[in-house]
């Protein structure tokens, strides 16, 4: 997934609704977004030239949008300008980038009277390349959870999200897997987390705590679809070493087996049955969705 500026330079933006090269995008240093992560955003899959799920990603940006109290976005102009720019870009397999901040104003930390919000849209050539750790899974590294209380908010202020990303970078992981203050597993930096224990799928449920994933409801889905029992329970640090599979999911990785963490394995170490079916189950509904 590694991109230098230039390669972006081609890519074309959707900036308050015109159009122009991304590279040559500006931002006034007064957005609020770039003082303060006074924004929020959404990242969506483009699947044969169609946005997966697009009315759920639409329906938590409401949400987002509505918790930090930014007015003045119509939704429903925001799809079209989606719809448009995906169109204007002409890729079939991508990912869609959307941003809205409070927009600028003088720097003070309530929110101004009077303000317009700066939406941005951009689209990412993407091609699978998680193929090999499908087939083999990740590691991933316990890290503590330190971010705000309110992970529910799809916000863009992360700094605690990249720390832990180059967590588990410098220590050789594709993931980390947060534990809150009482010693509970949480979410990943970027994904969410599920655990297979007695045959039933296992995970988190959505809180403050814990943001709501698009690709955490599609699999949600697909394990009743599939008779997959649910248990949703916060999980203890060290009931993750007793799970007999454990994965992550997420827009961009789809599903991938953890079969490693902390450099001790999961399960036999090795990417397990239900993981697999889920996937499968997952590509089977793009095929269906495209």
């Amino acid at each position: 997934m590694k991109q230098d500026l230039s390669s972006l330079s081609k890519i074309i933006a959707n900036w308050n609704g015109e159009f122009m090269p991304l590279t040559e995008v500006r931002v006034s240093v007064l957005d609020r977004g770039f003082l303060f992560g006074d924004a929020v955003y959404e990242v969506v899959r483009l699947y044969n030239n169609k946005l997966f799920r697009l009315e759920d990603h639409l329906h938590r940006l409401s949400d987002s949008l509505q918790s930090l109290d930014i007015r003045h976005v119509d939704v429903d102009e925001v799809k079209a300008r989606l719809s448009a720019t995906v169109k204007e870009n002409g890729e079939s397999e991508a990912l869609v980038y959307l941003q809205v901040t409070r927009g600028e104003a003088v720097r003070a930390h309530a929110y101004p009277e009077n303000y317009q919000p700066n939406i941005l849209i951009y689209v990412t050539p993407f091609h699978n390349p998680f193929e090999q750790q499908h087939k083999t899974g990740v590691s991933a590294v316990t890290y503590k959870d330190i971010r705000w209380g309110r992970n529910d908010i799809k916000a863009t202020s992360l700094a605690a999200n990249c720390m832990a990303a180059q967590h588990a970078k410098q220590n050789g992981a594709m993931e980390v897997v947060f534990i809150d203050p009482e010693g509970y597993m949480t979410e990943g930096s970027h994904t969410s987390l599920f655990g297979i224990r007695g045959g039933k799928l296992v995970v988190a449920p959505s809180s403050s705590k814990v943001l709501p994933g698009i690709t955490k409801r599609q699999v949600l889905e697909l394990a009743a679809q599939a008779s997959i029992e649910l248990e949703e329970t916060r999980l203890k640090e060290s009931e993750i070493f007793e799970l007999e599979e454990f994965f992550l999911a997420g827009t961009p990785e789809e599903v991938i087996s953890i079969v490693k963490v902390n450099d001790r394995e999961i399960g036999n170490g090795k990417p397990g049955p239900i993981v697999r079916k889920l996937h499968e189950a997952f590509v089977a509904c793009l095929t269906a969705h495209v």
